[in-house]
């Protein structure tokens, strides 16, 4: 004797199509992007014009630290005491100071903490650290 009067089988009467929709939106924007508009259709000779001149490239500041200890600045030597006030006045003359720091590979990092407090106490806001290019 049968449970149920209904078949608990249903066929599948509508179709989903929102991926299909979702695939073709997907490609029209696949086949916008990768076709190239014709930028040089016509033949037009263009005006010649005045070369500008470049602004000349910011001078970068070195400030080296060696193995023994010493801080140089732009090759001369400094006191690490004396540092804030050296760039203090380097910062005043250029605004927009750049030091790069270049410490050697065997000393210990605290030795880089002092100068890298300089810089802050300096206000120098463009500090970076100076690496090689580990070889193949």
């Amino acid at each position: 004797m049968k449970k149920c009067s209904r078949s608990t089988h249903r066929s599948l009467t509508a179709l989903n199509i929102t991926p299909l929709l979702d695939l073709a939106f997907v490609l029209l924007v696949i086949f916008i992007l990768t076709t190239t508009p014709r930028l040089n259709d016509l033949a037009v000779k263009l005006p010649t014009g005045a070369p500008h001149p470049m602004d000349p490239p910011r001078k970068a500041n070195y400030l080296t630290l060696k193995n023994d200890g010493s801080v140089w600045l732009n090759n001369r030597l400094v006191d690490l005491a004396g540092l804030p006030g050296m760039l203090a006045g380097l910062r005043a003359a250029d605004p927009d100071l750049n030091i790069i720091v270049r410490g050697d590979g065997q000393m210990p990092y605290a030795r880089l903490r002092p100068v890298l407090a300089a810089c802050q106490q300096a206000n120098v806001l463009k500090v970076d650290l100076a690496t090689e290019v580990a070889g193949p």
